[in-house]
């Protein structure tokens, strides 16, 4: 193998990390759809369990109310979810396809130009001057590299971290409406005080529980984040319910 090529090669390995997609698990591909499902149920969760408390604070025990309340919510905040996932995933992939194009444009018009901005954002990310004119030249020679290149290192964007629209939409709703179907169950099966007691019961497990999936991605100690998780959600209940009886009162 000749020098040139064998110092060539070093340096792409050397490079390798900041040519090819991130490695963290957060910005993988299933971390996209892991993302939305985790918090689309943490959502549901909290979201319909603060509906249904502050429901139950204004009507007391009324059980119509509170399942109307509890399937409305579940409704509209699934779809809300899934919606608004898709809109928000499928944007990141409009912008990403402007990107290509824009940058596909200013390769065959400003090469040069294009070629010294490159050049800029290896030597500050410690190459020499040397490293960076053999690697940036390795890139050129390849118009689609350099696009992917440029696109990463410039723009800071990947379609390798933005996952599917549809999944994450997808993903959402179903994460949402099984979150928010935690605290209805019980008053579906239940009346009275137990249907009170299990649902917020129910849904401080399940917090918990989605607290120490959230801790996997966040790498945050598992029993302080499920505690953290289930503690807000039961605050959030807490000041519905406060709000629904305050309320409650004053219109009856």
């Amino acid at each position: 193998m000749a020098p040139t090529d064998s110092r060539m090669t070093a340096i792409v390995n050397r490079l390798g990390a900041l040519i090819e997609p991130p490695a963290s698990p957060h910005e993988t591909r299933g971390a996209s759809v892991v993302r939305p499902v985790v918090f689309g149920a943490t959502d549901g969760l909290v979201c319909n369990l603060s509906l249904i408390m502050g429901v139950a604070g204004a009507a007391g025990e009324d059980p119509h109310a509170i399942v109307i309340a509890g399937v409305a919510g579940l409704l509209a905040g699934g779809f809300s979810m899934a919606v608004g996932e898709y809109v928000s995933v499928r944007s990141q992939h409009e912008l990403l396809d402007y990107q290509i194009e824009l940058q596909r444009h200013q390769l065959r018009h400003t090469p040069d130009e294009e070629r010294g901005i490159l050049m800029e954002i290896y030597q500050t990310k410690g190459l020499s001057s040397a490293e960076a004119d053999l690697i940036v030249d390795w890139i050129m020679r390849d118009p689609e590299r350099a696009v992917d290149t440029f696109v990463r290192e410039e723009i800071g964007l990947s379609a390798q971290t933005m996952g599917s629209p549809v999944a994450a939409g997808l993903g959402s709703l179903s994460a949402f409406a099984v979150g928010a179907f935690v605290p209805l169950l019980p008053f579906l099966l239940l009346g009275g005080t137990a249907a009170f007691v299990v649902s917020i019961s129910a849904s401080g497990l399940a917090l918990f529980a989605i607290g120490l999936a959230v801790s996997r991605l966040t790498h945050r100690h598992p029993l302080f984040t499920g505690i953290r998780q289930a503690a807000l959600g039961g605050l959030a209940a807490a000041v519905t319910f406060g709000i629904g009886s305050l309320l409650g009162t004053a219109v009856h």
